[in-house]
């Protein structure tokens, strides 16, 4: 799908502009670049495919909690940076993920790319980036095609929750953690392919007659 409010013209001159010299810098060994942005995984029903001739009824978690990561993940070497919670994604822990990643010490120049979401781009993260000299490239609007994280996103989600029942909460956070800390380990090749630096382009998009 293809958010409606994509602007298709803004999203190719990012890349060629903005996204892909960074990156070209990043695979020269001259750069770091990191794709930030937060999931929420919220304890609830995600059918898989379910096909059957009787019928069939289906264990479901009770309540809406929710477990929220924030991730930074490295665009060459599929580095995971994370902050966990269970409660809110706000500025305040933006700007420890920015500390966590110059804690890294990596010794190039450093580039976050994320979203507009209002606790990213707010005058407390965008302070404390520039006294860390942390690039932050901010995404057009509604483009979600561009951010490589969003893949990781899906992984887990089908991965850890599609026709999965967890009985409480603390079960489904461990499986998302753990899915998660393996990313270099038992789903590295999956991911190797999957988090690749090719992005989708709508340039020949037709939409069905309204």
């Amino acid at each position: 799908m293809l958010p409606a409010k994509a602007d298709l013209d803004r999203q190719a001159a990012y890349l060629t502009h903005e996204l892909e010299p960074r990156l070209a810098q990043a695979q020269a060994g001259q750069r770091a670049v990191f794709f930030v942005d937060a999931a929420h995984f919220v304890v609830a029903p995600f059918l898989g495919f379910l096909w059957s001739l009787t019928r069939v009824f289906l264990r479901a978690p009770a309540g809406r909690q929710r477990f929220n990561v924030l991730g930074a993940l490295n665009a060459i070497t599929h580095e995971l940076v994370t902050i966990t919670n269970d409660t809110y994604i706000t500025a305040t822990e933006v700007r420890a993920l920015l500390r966590q990643l110059a804690a890294l010490n990596l010794g190039v120049p450093l580039t976050v790319i994320l979203d507009n979401a209002r606790y990213q781009r707010c005058a407390q993260v965008i302070a404390l980036a520039a006294s860390l000299d942390i690039d932050l490239c901010f995404l057009p609007p509604y483009s979600p095609n561009l951010n490589v994280i969003e893949r990781l996103w899906k992984f887990v989600k089908k991965q850890c929750l599609y026709s999965t029942y967890y009985a409480d909460f603390a079960t489904f956070k461990t499986a998302i953690i753990r899915c998660l800390s393996q990313a270099h380990t038992t789903h590295r090749a999956a991911l190797d392919s999957l988090l690749i630096l090719r992005f989708q382009r709508f340039e020949k998009v037709q939409f069905p007659p309204t």
